[in-house]
């Protein structure tokens, strides 16, 4: 295996095909265009920035930038300079975001600003579509930082967390990343930038010969139009987007539409059976793969569309040197089928290191993502919920995505979410609130409907309905904010 700095793929890119075109960026008016030569010239124009700036080599730099054609040329510039891009998403909160920084660090930021910080705005490496002029005649160093991104965890159970990969900013552009990503593609990006999965795919697919299709933001007409316009071969996607997708009427989502779609992976939260049965009915089970992972890059379980359908709800088995354990509240294995928390094995030497707080990988190599599951007698992996989610009624556990399931197959239900709430009698109660996207239906109705279909001991004492989504564009939601923000039961049941 042969590796080169990220610095140096893309400028390779530009020196082999300088007017192909590596990335397009989707607008409602026209689209903008950017080729490997534009991106060369475009990171070089930060880079040099970074480095007038006092960043140095393993420095980290901040950049909250929209899904756009600048963030990619920002990151290029980050990595040329011999730093590390710490992608933070845009949706955080002032407070959220500021420890982020905290933790983090950073010598510089991009797309916002930060008290002592010094910052580079939006729209500094692009002007137009075309080559971006380098400004200096001398060529920089071939620089590469010992860590390639420390992108920021969901914070779906708590603060956002800084994850700073031990992976060096170093590849080989010739070897595909993984079996379910090829070396050459069409790929929409259709989820934020700023999130580790959807950035990690998107950067490798581009470093390694992808056209990148990017949406400014997730839309489910948007999405079949820009796989039918562009020609899509790849796409990574989350269950609520396939949940959204699927509410389409069904002449809007023809399959003749997606001829060119190849494979489309998803990941990011459990998917319920009954979505991903609609899903393969919809792709074809040939297209689909889903992929259980984190941002800190520990171990990965992978399942095909076919092996699903023989074992519905799994989400694989180990790939790519990963061990899977299931272990009880004791600490000892768990027998087949039996719930405990999954552990993950992936080589001796860890793949990422937290910054301002505290991980949970033990001293020989075993970590954990936090989640509950259970193994088959096959050592095939079914995920259950997040451990930290789990609502305890009356001594009862009961999982939030049982009930968000349920609430899920109302036809006015674009998303929901179900959390547990502090409650005298019961110690927690369970409640939940709904995106029903503008249509006619109230919380008592929804709270009904899930009521006819749940046992009593699982099913909401209320629901909230909101024309919001719940969940954000890479599918995370955070069910500890809407607990936070439960009122009394008195208090009527439609809250935006």
């Amino acid at each position: 295996m042969v590796t080169s700095s990220i610095s140096r793929i893309v400028s390779r890119l530009a020196e082999a095909d300088p007017d192909r075109v590596v990335a397009v960026a989707v607008g409602a008016d026209a689209d903008q265009r950017l080729t490997a030569a534009g991106l060369d010239a475009a990171g070089d124009r930060y880079a040099r920035e970074l480095l007038r700036r006092a960043v140095r080599r393993d420095d980290l730099v901040t950049v909250a930038l929209p899904n756009g054609l600048e963030m990619l040329a920002a990151c290029v510039g980050v990595w040329r300079a011999g730093a590390t891009p710490q992608p933070v998403s845009r949706g955080l909160t002032p407070g959220e975001r500021a420890a982020v920084v905290a933790a983090a660090r950073p010598t510089a930021v991009i797309g916002f600003e930060a008290d002592g910080v010094p910052s580079l705005p939006d729209g500094f490496g692009l002007r137009g579509t075309g080559p971006v002029p380098r400004g200096d005649d001398q060529p920089l160093p071939d620089a590469w930082a010992r860590s390639w991104k420390a992108p920021t965890s969901s914070g779906s159970t708590g603060r956002p967390k800084v994850v700073l990969s031990t992976t060096p900013a170093r590849m080989d552009p010739e070897r595909p990343v993984a079996d379910f990503l090829p070396l050459g593609a069409t790929q929409l990006v259709a989820g934020p930038l700023t999130h580790s999965a959807t950035f990690t795919y998107a950067f490798r697919g581009l470093l390694t010969g992808h056209r990148l299709v990017i949406l400014p933001r997730f839309e489910e007409r948007a999405v079949l139009d820009t796989i039918e316009r562009h020609g899509v071969t790849w796409a990574l996607l989350v269950p609520t987007m396939l949940h959204r997708l699927l509410r389409l009427p069904a002449a809007e989502r023809d399959p003749a539409r997606l001829r060119t779609l190849e494979t489309v992976l998803h990941l990011g939260s459990p998917c319920a059976p009954a979505l991903k049965r609609a899903v393969l009915d919809w792709l074809g089970p040939e297209r689909v793969v889903e992929v259980y992972a984190g941002s800190e890059s520990n171990g990965l379980t992978m399942i095909r569309g076919d092996e699903w359908l023989e074992r519905p709800g799994s989400v694989g088995r180990p790939v790519g040197g990963t061990r899977v354990r299931v272990l009880r509240d004791d600490g000892a294995d768990a027998a087949p089928g039996e719930t405990g928390q999954v552990w993950l094995h992936r080589g001796p030497d860890p793949a990422y290191r937290y910054l301002g707080a505290a991980g949970r990988r033990r001293a020989d190599g075993w970590d954990t993502l936090g989640d509950l599951g259970h193994l088959d007698a096959d050592g095939w992996l079914w995920v259950t919920d997040r451990a930290d989610d789990v609502i305890v009624r009356g001594g009862e556990k009961v999982y939030p995505v049982e009930v968000e399931r349920v609430l899920e197959e109302h036809p006015a239900v674009r998303g929901a979410l179900a959390f547990g709430v502090p409650d005298d009698e019961l110690g927690q109660r369970i409640e939940a609130v709904a995106d029903i996207a503008g249509a006619a239906v109230g919380g008592e109705e929804l709270r009904a409907f899930a009521a006819a279909r749940l046992d009593p001991a699982r099913s909401p004492a209320r629901v909230r309905v909101t024309d919001e989504p719940v969940r954000d564009d890479a599918g995370k939601a955070r069910r500890g904010d809407w607990a936070d923000r439960s009122a009394p039961l008195d208090l009527p049941d439609r809250q935006g």
